[in-house]
C-alpha cells in the first residue's frame, strides 16, 4: 500500500522513526543544484537527458534499503514521478511506501512558478545545496 502524506507530516514521520530511509528520485541534477533534505539518499527514477527510466533505480534501492519492510519515503519535485516509483517498489515487495505530496518544489502557481503554493521548501522543512 503507497501513503500520500504532506511534507510536514512526512517530516514528522521521519523524526518518530528513525529507521525511515528518504529516497529522492529527482535527477541528480536537481538533487544537487535545486537542493534535497538531508540525508535523503539521490536514486533517480528518470535521468536527463532524455528523461528515460532508471535501470538501476530497482537494483539501487534494494542495495540502499534491504528490508522490504522499511519505510520509504519517496520524494521528488511535485510528488507524480516519486509515486511512479513507489508504485514500482510495491510491485516488488516493498510494504511502507510514502509519497511526499507536493514534493519538493510544489505545483506551479498562476505565475508558472514552483515554492509558492506547496512543496517541502515551501514548509520550511530542513533542506541543503551541494
Amino acid at each position: 500500500m503507497i501513503t500520500n502524506l504532506s511534507p510536514p507530516k512526512a517530516w514528522d514521520l521521519m523524526q518518530s522513526r528513525p529507521d525511515a530511509v528518504l529516497i529522492d528520485v529527482r535527477s541528480k541534477f536537481e538533487h544537487t543544484f535545486i537542493g534535497h533534505p538531508p540525508k535523503a539518499v539521490l536514486v533517480a527514477w528518470k535521468e536527463l537527458p532524455d528523461w528515460r527510466p532508471n535501470p538501476e533505480f530497482v537494483p539501487s534501492v534494494i542495495e540502499a534499503v534491504p528490508y522490504r519492510n522499511t519505510p520509504i519515503l519517496l520524494l521528488c519535485r511535485s510528488g507524480q514521478r516519486s509515486l511512479e516509483a513507489a508504485s514500482t517498489l510495491q510491485q516488488i515487495g516493498y510494504t511502507q511506501l510514502i509519497n511526499i505530496e507536493g514534493g519538493f518544489e510544489g505545483p506551479l502557481d498562476s505565475d508558472k512558478h514552483r515554492n509558492t503554493l506547496d512543496g517541502w521548501r515551501f514548509h520550511g522543512l530542513p533542506w541543503q545545496q551541494n
